[in-house]
């Protein structure tokens, strides 16, 4: 057996992004279910009213689309045309890591890593969607069949 190692391929700028809005997901929906083992919470939940919010349909309707949008980008990093894929990976992370600062104020430890974590990520998408420049195949390698890619 060959024991010589080889460099792993280029990931595309697409799955680090798709990557990286999956991971920041995980997280949210991780933090938010611990959240519901902290009896204050639920306590504020019970009574209808969480933070300043009354619990209703309004509420959880502004919840789905809060969390909605960003989990869109896991798909829409990988589908999205180039110009308009790194547009909205910028507008998207950088409006969220503002949401995810101010929710953290206040908070509990386990929510301030958490939130650290998660702007870590969006900081991440930010630099790697800035930074992403479209390359342009060679002639040759577009003439190949799918058959020999």
């Amino acid at each position: 057996m060959s024991s010589t190692l080889q460099p792993l391929p280029p990931i595309d700028v697409r799955l680090r992004l798709s990557a990286l809005w999956a991971t920041t997901m995980i997280i949210v929906a991780f933090v938010d279910i611990f959240g519901l083992y902290r009896a204050d919470l639920r306590e504020q939940i019970e009574a209808g009213r969480v933070f300043v919010f009354e619990v209703g349909q309004p509420f959880m309707l502004g919840i789905v689309l809060y969390v909605t949008v960003p989990t869109l980008m896991i798909v829409a990093s990988v589908f999205l045309p180039w110009r308009a894929n790194r547009l909205l990976n910028v507008i998207v992370a950088a409006l969220f890591a503002i949401t995810i600062v101010g929710a953290a104020i206040g908070e509990w430890g386990y929510y301030l890593v958490a939130s650290g974590v998660e702007v870590g990520l969006l900081a991440t998408i930010v630099v790697l969607a800035t930074r992403w420049r479209l390359t342009l195949r060679s002639s040759n390698q577009s003439q190949r069949t799918p058959a020999t890619r």
